[in-house]
């Protein structure tokens, strides 16, 4: 059987999340009955069944690679919230100090 004594107040420390009295005796709850779970699943006989990675067998769906117009610059512009001489999409600063010569 699963350790039933998870220290909820240790984890939602490590995490730094507050929990306040009603959350921790939730997640209390809900975290034993995610480890009796496991526990189950411990039980289950897979003996020759192959592990997998994925559920469906996967495999790339890549496009043909074919040259075409590129996307008209004015149009992409037209998106941008704001403009620098016409050319450059305007950002929010990110670094104090740096302004726009």
């Amino acid at each position: 059987m699963a350790q039933e004594n998870i220290d909820v107040a240790y984890v939602a420390e490590l995490a730094r999340v507050k929990l306040d009295p009603a959350a921790k005796a939730k997640l209390q709850t809900e975290m034993e009955s995610i480890l009796h779970y496991i526990e189950l699943l411990k039980e289950v006989d897979v003996t020759g069944i192959e592990p997998t990675a994925h559920a469906a067998a996967l495999s790339n769906s890549w496009r043909e690679d074919a040259a075409s117009e590129p996307f008209p610059r004015e149009k992409m512009l037209a998106n941008a919230p704001e403009l620098i001489n016409g050319e450059l999409i305007a950002v929010p600063q990110v670094l104090p100090g740096e302004e726009m010569s």
